[in-house]
């Protein structure tokens, strides 16, 4: 595969022909000028060291390295092949609530906004663990599958918003399931594979339990951030407050007894998020504790770089230009290399 990696500036190529048209039109003025002086067979034989092919071509080299100068900036590229890398690390599986129970404010600016500040932040401190995203409220959503590129991680995460489940609920157990199915197969070793969930612990839908139990007989550890607060906080969406069928004020609170358990039975760890950390660089020093195993990760491979052989080649055409007199040498004028008629 080819490729310039600076195609912009292949319009400066455009300065060649602009430059042709410079010469041309100093060339027919100088011959206008000698015209003055008398007739041009006349000069030429009163000037034999004059020599126009060698002005020409010193002009062509001139211009072929800048052409070669240009084409060199723009830096051409071959390669582009796909390989495979071996890295040891540990896929984690983020599982983040979505529901619109996560808009309460008693975080700030609401609970999932401190999440997703701190799944950015989380993401910067990876190195070769591999991580895929799931969002949830009344269904699951995998948003990202797993992967070792951070960058469309963030990207992902960024954009969480309860709108992406159409949905409303809090279904833990179905994310949790979700989750279970969601690792790559380019392991077997299952005890280097975890899942963080992120939510408030209000579950209304399934039975999250169960679905812990079984990830723990597949060797799956499961980490709980419980966000949120005991006392709770009402949740208001476009200005209103939501209200419940008695027209009360809904108010969501932290359920972590659920949340704990669910960490306990597979091994993993609950933490209660606080308004300065919501707990995942905890979380993640013991995930780094964890057995790793060996991830393969499928690569680019950088483009060849091609452009310092143009500049080479631009080099050569700027000596020779440089050496090449435009008048003859009398002591080469015997060859008459550019056999010009007197």
């Amino acid at each position: 595969m080819f490729r310039f990696a600076n195609p912009q500036y292949l319009w400066l190529l455009t300065l060649i022909p602009l430059f042709v048209v410079l010469f041309a039109g100093v060339a027919a003025q100088r011959r206008r000028r000698l015209a003055r002086f008398g007739n041009p067979d006349t000069l030429a034989e009163l000037m034999p060291e004059v020599s126009n092919g060698r002005v020409v071509l010193k002009f062509i080299l001139f211009c072929g390295a800048v052409a070669l100068v240009v084409l060199a900036a723009a830096r051409p590229q071959f390669g582009s092949k796909l390989r495979e890398e071996k890295a040891r690390g540990v896929e984690m599986m983020l599982v983040v609530d979505v529901s619109n129970s996560m808009l309460a404010e008693d975080f700030e600016p609401n609970r999932l906004e401190r999440t997703k500040y701190a799944i950015n932040r989380l993401f910067d401190g990876l190195k070769q663990d591999r991580v895929g995203l799931i969002v949830f409220a009344g269904e699951p959503r995998v948003q990202l599958p797993i992967t070792s590129d951070y960058r469309m991680a963030k990207a992902f995460a960024r954009r969480i918003d309860p709108s992406q489940v159409s949905v409303q609920g809090t279904a833990i157990g179905k994310a949790l399931e979700q989750a279970l199915l969601s690792f790559s197969g380019e392991t077997d070793e299952k005890r280097s594979r975890a899942i963080i969930l992120i939510t408030d612990g209000e579950n209304h839908d399934d039975d999250a339990v169960a679905v812990a139990k079984r990830a723990a007989e597949q060797g799956i550890r499961i980490y709980t951030i419980g966000i949120g607060t005991p006392e709770g906080a009402p949740i208001e969406i476009d200005g209103e407050f939501i209200r419940d069928e008695q027209g009360e004020m809904v108010v969501s609170k932290l359920n972590e007894e659920m949340l704990a358990q669910i960490a306990d039975l597979t091994g993993g760890a609950y933490v209660r998020a606080t308004k300065q950390d919501i707990g995942l660089d905890e979380i993640v020093r013991s995930i780094n504790e964890m057995e790793q195993s060996e991830l393969s990760t499928v690569r680019f491979e950088e483009f060849n770089e091609q452009y310092q052989y143009l500049l080479i080649a631009a080099l050569v055409l700027l000596v020779a230009e440089f050496f090449l007199l435009a008048r003859r040498n009398p002591l080469l004028a015997h060859l008459n290399i550019f056999r010009e008629k007197r």
